[in-house]
């Protein structure tokens, strides 16, 4: 049998010197520089993910994906200072004087980017102010939209049949020039031609292009809003293309490319033929537990709005808790109902002192997968699922092992449904009822774009939450997708229409049903 070496799972000597070297020399502030890329929050880089979450300011642009956002900390400060055509929320003077000021006040900063900092995105001249300030920064690099917003519409750069050269250019110079920089006979001879921020001229690029020397039937394309559910994508000849563009209303952010590479859409478009393209969907669950849903629609193609209508708020009352560590000894069964309160009962568990061996008298029963998959970060695994993931079903499963005269202990919600200590009391069970949780329903810093195509209820309270936002009127619009019987029951009582329901109570089969929706309607 192979011997395996201990462990040691405390942070080594260099790890500690790396955290503390995140805030710059002598502890001061940094800023970092990244690169968000172009849309998909699947492009963002690892070094990128790991620098959000130590963020303590985050300064970002209007194209950041929400998704990549929620990867700063709740307690990170956000600074939203985003540009559009003829809008910007902040100067690039104020900009700078930010990130000047937050570092110099001793704070970690991320300056995140759309597509690469140093590609069309200033992030140059942000870095000269910085170093210039005196503002110790980094910069990480992201994908940019001039090669990402061309493979997502099925168009490769370079080919080895139509082109090896190609040319990433502006669309939108300096008004101070004068001028154009742009060598446009240079330009017209290059095998692929990548533009951003060309849409607003694009008459005139064409006309440019064409007359230097480009032939007026070269393909052409725009991709508006390029690696993300809101994709969209025109081709056409290079002369037709700017009345093709104004008919099709594509404005900005949109991607110009020219060459023979464009004529290759039709056999590598991948996509834009995803099962959700161009699908909006509401995902209501709590941020925990979101992402994994969220993850799974956006591959499918859809746009998801996370927006949670419930969170899970610890008790500040722990005698419950205490109460059943000091009597663990005398119980049978521990029971958990979400994953939630399977880690919140075993962290305070872990907190106290204790380890998995208190729990080694007790069975462990779970309504489901999901909350069976919590237990293995403590290193425990479940006795009991039942088939069916809901309480009623776990209730059967649990007075069919014969609970009589036995002691269970049951952590959950503060207003959980009662079917569980009720049955299993019923059941002859000595119930040990330990609430350490509420749910309560959160903000939303920003109200919805409008109404998506499907909203998801994974539970009761999800849909209960949506109740509290909307007014009865507005629910009916909504679209539900339900995870099980109760939910559908209870968000049809609060006026949402319910037009399917998940054959399994998972998340998979969740997004399955709402892809079997959706695809119907689009039929």
């Amino acid at each position: 049998m192979c011997e395996r070496d201990h462990v040691d799972t405390r942070p080594s000597r260099l790890e500690v010197t790396a955290a503390a070297a995140a805030k710059g020399p002598s502890g001061a502030g940094i800023v970092y520089l990244v690169g968000a890329g172009p849309g998909d929050p699947g492009l963002l880089t690892v070094r990128g993910a790991e620098l959000l979450r130590r963020a303590e300011v985050l300064v970002y642009d209007y194209l950041a994906s929400p998704r990549i956002l929620n990867l700063a900390p709740e307690s990170c400060r956000r600074v939203y200072v985003g540009k559009m055509s003829g809008n910007h929320a902040k100067s690039q003077d104020e900009i700078n004087a930010i990130l000047i000021e937050e570092a110099r006040a001793g704070r970690v900063v991320v300056r995140l980017k759309g597509g690469d900092p140093y590609i069309f995105g200033r992030g140059g001249e942000e870095a000269q102010e910085l170093r210039q300030a005196g503002v110790p920064f980094e910069v990480t690099p992201g994908i940019s939209s001039t090669v990402a917003a061309a493979a997502y519409a099925g168009i490769p750069l370079t080919h080895r049949d139509f082109s090896s050269q190609a040319a990433l250019v502006t669309g939108h110079e300096r008004p101070d020039k004068g001028e154009s920089a742009h060598d446009w006979k240079a330009l017209a001879r290059m095998g692929t031609l990548s533009m951003v921020m060309g849409v607003r001229n694009l008459d005139h690029i064409c006309k440019k292009l064409i007359e230097a020397g480009r032939a007026a039937d070269t393909p052409a394309a725009l991709v508006q809003w390029g690696t993300t559910s809101r994709q969209r994508t025109l081709t056409a000849t290079l002369a037709d293309l700017p009345q093709k563009a104004e008919e099709a209303q594509i404005g900005p952010p949109a991607l110009f490319v020219t060459g023979g590479v464009v004529s290759l859409r039709g056999q590598l478009n991948w996509f834009e033929t995803r099962p959700l393209f161009g699908r909006r969907v509401l995902v209501t669950r709590s941020r925990e537990q979101a992402s994994r849903l969220a993850e799974i629609l956006g591959e499918l193609g859809a746009e998801v709005w996370e927006r949670p209508t419930i969170a899970i708020e610890p008790l500040a009352d722990h005698s419950g808790l205490r109460r059943a560590f000091e009597t663990l000894a005398d119980y049978r069964w521990l029971v958990f109902t979400i994953p939630n309160g399977a880690t919140l009962f075993l962290r305070n568990l872990f907190d106290s002192g204790r380890d998995a061996r208190a729990l080694a008298g007790l069975k462990i029963a779970v309504v489901g997968p999901g909350t069976a998959e919590a237990l293995k970060a403590f290193g425990l695994k479940a006795d009991l699922v039942p088939e069916k993931y809901v309480a009623e079903s776990l209730l059967a499963a649990l007075t069919g092992q014969g609970v009589e005269g036995q002691g269970i202990i049951l952590p959950r919600a503060q207003d959980g449904r009662d079917v569980l200590p009720q049955g299993l009391a019923a059941a002859g069970a000595t119930v040990l009822d330990v609430p350490v949780y509420r749910t309560v329903h959160p903000h939303w810093a920003e109200p919805l774009p409008g109404v998506p195509d499907a909203v998801t209820f994974t539970s009761s309270s999800t849909a209960a939450g949506l109740a509290e936002i909307l007014p009865m009127e507005e629910r009916q619009k909504f679209r539900a997708v339900s995870i099980g019987p109760i939910t559908t029951k209870t968000a049809v009582e609060l006026g949402f229409q319910v037009v399917a329901e998940a054959e399994r109570a998972t998340v998979d089969s969740l997004a399955e049903a709402v892809v079997r929706t959706l695809n119907a309607v689009r039929a």
